[in-house]
């Protein structure tokens, strides 16, 4: 029951870090009907900004994390004024091929930042975990930390994911229901053609929701950059379990994306824990894949999502 629960907790925390990343996915596909493969990208320049800024410039990880934010959100306008605005009126198919192009691209600059190093933030609140209700063995461990005896050790990290996806997507969620501009990126997402003819600027709106998309990843991969073992470049490919995540949830619903981290999160968790004893034929790693088997059965039973729109044609 002890593992279950550890288990369960550190699912939770990885659904804090994909419901993150996909709802960056959610809002530009909302505002521009492209789906976003750069994401993952943003995300670990978040994780190699913050490092950096800790690391060489000597800043504490709060304003660390704070300037990786506002230096990712410039890079997404950035890509999408030079990239993405000229693909506007092109079919959506040609512009997400243009945004595999940004994440290839994006690919080859992070490995040559990154070069062969694992970077880590560590433990930046310097708080390691808590024992819920147990003791502490204290005379043994590592890195200080006292295994727990009889209880659930608990990672302050997973509850900083979880309090960071909560507090972001919550306060994203006000802005868009009471904003002047989040009224406008809701009535571009409805209506591009009639927005314009309202005297929205659709450019100012892309821009703004590449913007908040490359904000929100580099939250993710700040959170990434906090987990135990540090990150590689390669953790470029971990925010492509978002995508199983938004296309469980639904491509345009928030909300979806918020339920499909969970469900990947936590089938993810569950799967590297208990699958290579219940079921080593699978072989290792298994849980990389488990996100994409949910993903192809949730399609076959709901196509659009557990809360996507459902695409209505008139003929």
């Amino acid at each position: 029951m002890i593992e279950l629960i550890e288990t369960l907790i550190r699912g939770i925390g990885l659904a804090g870090m994909y419901a993150l990343i996909a709802v960056g996915f959610v809002i530009i596909y909302r505002a521009t009907g492209v789906l976003n493969f750069a994401q993952p990208v943003f995300m670990i320049f978040g994780t190699w900004v913050s490092f950096t800024l800790v690391d060489s410039a000597g800043l504490p990880f709060a304003p660390a994390a704070a300037g990786a934010v506002v230096t990712v959100a410039a890079l997404a306008m950035t890509c999408e004024r030079v990239a993405m605005r000229p693909m506007v009126g092109r079919p959506p198919f040609s512009a997400a091929l243009v945004t595999i192009g940004l994440f290839a691209a994006g690919l080859v600059v992070t490995n040559k930042l990154f070069g062969p190093d694992v970077i880590t933030s560590g433990d930046p609140w310097g708080l390691k975990n808590f024992c819920l209700g147990g003791v502490r063995e204290h005379g043994s461990g590592v890195e200080g930390v006292a295994p727990c005896v009889g209880g659930v050790t608990v990672g302050y990290t997973d509850i900083f994911k979880v309090a960071a996806a909560v507090v972001v997507i919550a306060l994203l969620g006000w802005w868009l229901e009471r904003s002047r501009y989040g009224l406008a990126m809701r009535a571009t997402a409805m209506d591009q053609e009639a927005a314009m003819a309202q005297g929205i600027k659709a450019g100012t709106v892309f821009s703004l929701s590449w913007a908040i998309a490359g904000a929100l990843a580099a939250i993710g991969g700040i959170l990434l950059g906090t987990a135990a073992g540090g990150v590689a470049s390669a953790a470029a490919l971990v925010a492509l379990k978002a995508l199983p995540a938004i296309i469980i949830g639904g491509l345009d619903s928030i909300k979806g994306a918020v339920v499909g981290g969970l469900v990947v999160g936590i089938a993810e968790a569950l799967t590297k824990t208990y699958q290579p004893d219940f079921a080593p034929w699978l072989g290792a790693n298994f849980d990389i894949v488990v996100p994409y088997v949910l993903m192809f059965v949730v399609l076959l039973i709901q196509p659009y999502g557990l809360y996507g729109s459902k695409e209505v044609r008139r003929v």
